[in-house]
């Protein structure tokens, strides 16, 4: 009796101890949860971050943070997340430079977005917009161009620093319209923005999520939008292909991802919170005031995309002769 009774009580026991991860996930999160982002305080980037943050927050019952750790563009932030624990506690909040653009700028950088994270949903897309100072005599892009070509090596543009989204799609539009103008690039979106309003550059490509505020305020002059139509935020604005210029489409996008080996469930369960609230006509309202438009996709649908966006780049930093070179 006794020897029948000990394989049961063994049974029991493993599948007690199975039991554990899965009930671990279902209560999660059960204590304060980390955003990082690569990015400074006080952007577009880093209010759709918070916006996000602070509705899990109010679902879960428990703090999410973001954690602004900018620098070497986007690297540092990148790479604290990749050493850290995939326990659904710390998460990455990537965007178009640091994920797709950054592997073919970068010899040797230490990460690889689909090996060393997991996709957990694209949060949302962003408008790229051509701003101006609004003390700069251009009030439409042919403007501008007979500008810059009238005083070539004068005009400064400013970007989120060097090879990130913003440098290449201002190198798109110098190549193909033929025009010397000199590259000042700032560590991260706030302080690009901020001298391109003060004057110190004036001109600057811009995901329209950090300046729609200042658009619509007077401090910045927006004269064209980089999508293959027009935003339905900026409805009179043209886009750089109607103004003359075909090849110039480029969007931006920003996202959650976490370390690679965090649980499934873990991550299924972040994903359908936050689409939940990208859904809502609060936080749609709220961010397409900013110029954004909200996604919520499925892992494997911000895997795919994450991929596409990473071929794509690697054409436009070759052309740029930038491939590698850093």
């Amino acid at each position: 009796m006794k020897h029948s009774t000990l394989p049961c009580l063994m049974l029991a026991a493993v599948a007690a101890i199975a039991s554990v991860p899965a009930a671990a996930q279902s209560q999660y999160p059960t204590r304060p949860v980390r955003i990082v982002l690569p990015q400074p305080a006080g952007g577009g980037t880093d209010t759709v971050a918070r916006t996000i943050a602070q509705k899990l927050t109010e679902a879960w019952g428990q703090q999410v943070l973001v954690d602004n750790r900018p620098g070497a563009n986007g690297i540092i932030g990148t790479e604290l997340v990749l050493k850290s624990k995939p326990d659904g506690y710390t998460y990455l909040y990537g965007f178009t430079s640091l994920l797709t653009i950054n592997p073919s700028v970068y010899k040797n950088l230490p990460y690889e977005t689909l090996r060393d994270f997991a996709p957990v949903t694209q949060t949302v897309t962003n408008t790229m917009t051509l701003v101006v100072n609004p003390y700069l005599p251009a009030r439409s892009v042919k403007e501008l161009v007979g500008l810059a070509r009238s005083r070539p090596g004068d005009l400064l543009y400013g970007s989120f620093g060097i090879g990130n989204q913003t440098h290449l799609t201002a190198e798109m539009f110098r190549l193909e319209a033929g025009l010397k103008i000199l590259h000042i690039p700032y560590k991260g979106e706030t302080p690009a923005i901020t001298e391109t309003i003060s004057g110190q550059v004036a001109i600057m490509f811009a995901p329209s999520a950090g300046v729609t505020p200042h658009i619509r305020a007077g401090r910045l002059r927006l004269l064209a939008t980089c999508g293959e139509k027009r935003s339905t935020v900026f409805p009179d604005a043209p886009t750089l292909v109607e103004s003359g210029f075909p090849k110039m489409v480029s969007t931006g996008w920003g996202g959650l991802l976490a370390p690679a080996g965090t649980p499934p469930d873990i991550l299924q369960k972040t994903q359908r919170e936050i689409a939940r609230h990208l859904g809502s006509p609060d936080i749609k309202e709220r961010l397409s005031g900013l110029g954004a438009d909200p996604s919520g996709t499925t892992p494997e649908e911000f895997t795919a995309w994450i991929r596409s966006e990473t071929q794509k780049w690697a054409q436009v930093v070759r052309g740029a002769n930038l491939y590698h070179s850093q």
